[in-house]
């Protein structure tokens, strides 16, 4: 089948190699930069963009450190009405975004944008210098290429990396396409396409494939995959570039496809243990010992073949251990790890740069003492190195390896888990971790990152984090979430603005170890011992819900309100979907069975219902648009299947028996009613089955049958809407006179 396809595909490939896109060259002159941020003025402002002079000049760079400077100025009697100049395209598209956001009352997020400009623009009276305290404003997990990126098309990226340049990203994955190449390798080292497509996970799940996590699972990548992948790898990387932003590609990191030991029969290669509740069948991955001549083989074979195709930037990305342990704590074993990733890097580029992922040290301490710390570290020459301390805002790493053991890294807010919805922040310790951090003894903080899981969620936080990628001190984080709601409405409120003020303090402001993965029973596998505690004031929630309902006369034609209305409200019925658990187990517990009828009742036939037709009244909320996005992908009905197999078991089962189950689990129109509304049903029912018969109730025997439902749900090839129905903010309003008056009462 496999050779089939490639015999069809071989003409095309050869057409696409003829037209794709040569990538700038890395280090874009100032021209090219310039000309790249005044497009993207023109993508976001229209024709107003005529009104902003932009400009490139890389002069402006601060002396020695090499950091981002942008410049606003007002020209006297000029035709424009700011002139914005920046040391690259992304500083001046930063810069653009602080006129935007400061001085025009404007917004942009992944949400929506808010672009009423004024009408003559406003001038500046003074002129305004800012630089960048840090080398670099870094962006993207290495999960976020599945949870989020997995089914974009150019248009989405294009979205997306105009986002980062006015965000002031300089530093970011360029992971797109990879496995093409990777193909191409182990063909030439002589593995056959079955031993490929063994390899190589489904789209949705490729992240852990190439952190040597899975292999296999939800697969094989048709052949088609690769050229469309390779096609918009090529655009990706040619716009970041012409902006002026350093692409971070991929690298080899010693995993191997078991074919390799069938060539290379000699091979020294171990397979390291299973992953996440996974067993051999699609994990166990094979690891190269750091000594064999085949580790230098393959990785500075992969790395030329891509610099080849791309061009570089000199920083790769590997990340050898994540979530595995070694294979041995001896020191001397571990530096030898990283000296061979290192040096299969300079191999294909003598001026490598390995950017590596901070995870494993806070995610298994109990391995990672000071000593294999240090040992890894030290196996690549100091400064060699930049690492990611991914989990910055929560449990920095830096503070106990005295900052890296000399090794640079770069101070990140991970924030966000499996792309889950939920309201959530730690806004205290990002407006002082940053800062904290260049003040530690003998820092080596080059820049801030921003790393979640998933996005397109929880814009304040995202749009907080970056502003503070270019401070040198704290802000006011009231005056300034004050501002932040009338940018993002178009329109001071004060409603609103004590809505965001209460949000702020309660749900946003998570103190000491704060983990953002959504555990609500509404998104759980229900069982008689969920946690339903929360680290904010339940009423905060509901009274800001209550507050941006009532500013829903002024607001509710700004689409971004209405976005937060629908995100608002979800999480108040999150909430309630809490409240109405603890009354179902406790009516259980008492054997009450009214009791657990009536509250089972409403859940099931109201609540839930409700919260569904609430998200379905908003694109971003809808499961059609993740569904569809994913068939949207393949070139005939087979592959969107796969695709769309994909896409719904990352969200759900997340593996074929339920081994990483609702870890990526979202609040979507669809999913609610058809998925999560099922499994509270079997589970009500089985509780007033054990009730009315006198029988006990077995988790273990629920699940066996809950399984079967959730298995059911991926694949019953149901399609959803794509399109919103209904009027969010009248869904809202409904839910709210339905519930609010037993929320005041305290009946609920």
């Amino acid at each position: 089948m496999a050779a089939r396809w490639l015999r069809v595909l071989w003409p095309l490939l050869l057409l696409l190699q003829s037209v794709l896109p040569v990538p700038v060259p890395p280090g874009a002159g100032d021209e090219r930069q310039t000309q790249a941020v005044r497009a993207l003025a023109r993508r976001l402002l229209g024709p107003r963009a005529a009104a902003v002079a932009l400009s490139v000049d890389a002069a402006l760079a601060e002396a020695g450190a090499g950091t981002d400077v942008y410049r606003l100025r007002s020209p006297p009697g000029a035709a424009v009405a700011v002139a914005v100049t920046g040391s690259s395209g992304v500083a001046a598209a930063a810069g653009l975004y602080r006129y935007l956001r400061d001085f025009c009352g404007c917004h942009v997020s992944w949400s929506g944008a808010q672009l009423r400009l004024p009408d003559p623009l406003p001038r500046l009276r003074d002129e305004i210098r800012a630089a960048a305290p840090g080398r670099y404003r870094y962006y993207q997990n290495v999960c976020t290429q599945s949870y989020s990126f997995a089914w974009w098309d150019w248009e989405r990226w294009e979205r997306e990396i105009d986002w980062m340049a006015l965000s002031g990203i300089n530093l970011a994955l360029a992971f797109v396409g990879q496995e093409a190449t990777w193909q191409r390798v182990y063909r030439s080292l002589g593995l056959n396409q079955t031993e490929i497509d063994a390899y190589f996970t489904g789209p949705a799940f490729l992240a852990w494939n190439r952190m040597g996590n899975l292999h296999g699972w939800a697969g094989p990548l048709p052949p088609a995959w690769h050229l469309k992948q390779r096609y918009l790898q090529y655009r990706i990387v040619e716009r970041m570039r012409s902006l002026g932003m350093l692409t971070v590609l991929p690298a080899f990191a010693g995993h191997i496809p078991q074919g390799v030991l069938r060539v290379f029969p000699r091979v020294n290669a171990t397979r390291l243990g299973g992953w996440s509740h996974f067993d051999c069948t699609y994990s166990c991955t094979y690891l190269l010992d750091p000594q064999d001549p085949m580790f230098q083989v393959i990785g500075t074979l992969f790395l030329k073949e891509l610099i080849q195709e791309f061009g570089t930037d000199h920083i790769y990305s590997a990340d050898t251990f994540n979530e595995m342990t070694p294979l041995s704590s001896d020191p001397a074993y571990l530096s030898r790890v990283s000296n061979a990733v290192f040096r299969s890097m300079t191999g294909a580029d003598p001026e490598a740069l390995w950017l590596m992922q901070g995870w494993l040290f806070q995610h298994q301490p109990e391995f990672w003492q000071p000593a294999q710390v240090r040992a890894l570290l030290h196996g690549v020459p100091l400064g060699r190195m930049i690492v990611l301390d991914l989990f910055a805002e929560s449990k920095p790493v830096y503070q106990w390896t005295e900052s890296f053991y000399g090794q640079p890294f770069i101070w990140c807010m991970l924030h966000n888990f499996g792309g889950n919805h939920g309201l959530f922040g730690t806004v205290e310790s990002i407006n002082r971790g940053p800062f904290a951090a260049r003040r530690f003894p003998n820092s080596t903080m080059v820049g801030t990152g921003v790393v979640p899981e998933g996005i397109e969620q929880n814009d304040m936080v995202y749009e907080l984090m970056n502003e503070l990628g270019w401070r040198h001190e704290p802000l006011d984080l009231p005056q300034w979430v004050t501002r932040y709601a009338e940018r993002r409405y178009g329109a001071a409120n004060t409603a609103a603005a004590a809505a965001w003020r209460l949000l702020l303090r309660s749900v946003y402001n998570c103190t000491g170890v704060c983990v953002n993965h959504n555990r609500s029973p509404l998104v759980r596998r229900p069982s008689l011992r969920m946690d339903t505690e929360l680290w904010y004031n339940s009423s905060d929630v509901f009274e800001a819900w209550r507050l941006l309902l009532s500013a829903g006369t002024e607001l509710g034609s700004s689409p971004t309100f209405r976005y937060d209305l629908v995100d608002v409200t979800r999480q108040a019925a999150q909430q309630l979907i809490s409240s109405f658990y603890q009354s179902i187990r406790g009516a259980f517990r008492s054997h009450a069975l009214p009791e657990l009828l009536a509250a089972g009742g409403v859940l099931l036939y109201d609540l839930l219902p409700e919260l569904d037709s609430l998200l379905c009244s908003h694109s971003l909320f809808l499961l059609g648009r993740w569904l569809e996005g994913a068939r949207a992908m393949a070139t005939g009905a087979q592959e969107a299947e796969q695709y769309e197999l994909n896409a719904r078991n990352q969200l759900t089962l997340w593996g074929p028996s339920g081994n990483i189950l609702d870890y990526a689990n979202k609040q979507l129109g669809g999913l609610v009613l058809d998925y999560y509304g099922v499994r509270w049903s079997l589970f009500v029912s089985a509780l007033v089955e054990s009730l009315h018969s006198g029988t006990p109730f077995h988790q273990d025997q629920f699940n066996q049958a809950v399984f079967q439902v959730e298995r059911g749900f991926v694949y019953n090839k149901k399609r959803y809407p794509t399109v919103p129905v209904g009027d969010a903010l009248e869904i809202s309003r409904k839910l709210f006179l339905k519930y609010y008056p037993s929320i005041r009462t305290g009946r609920l």
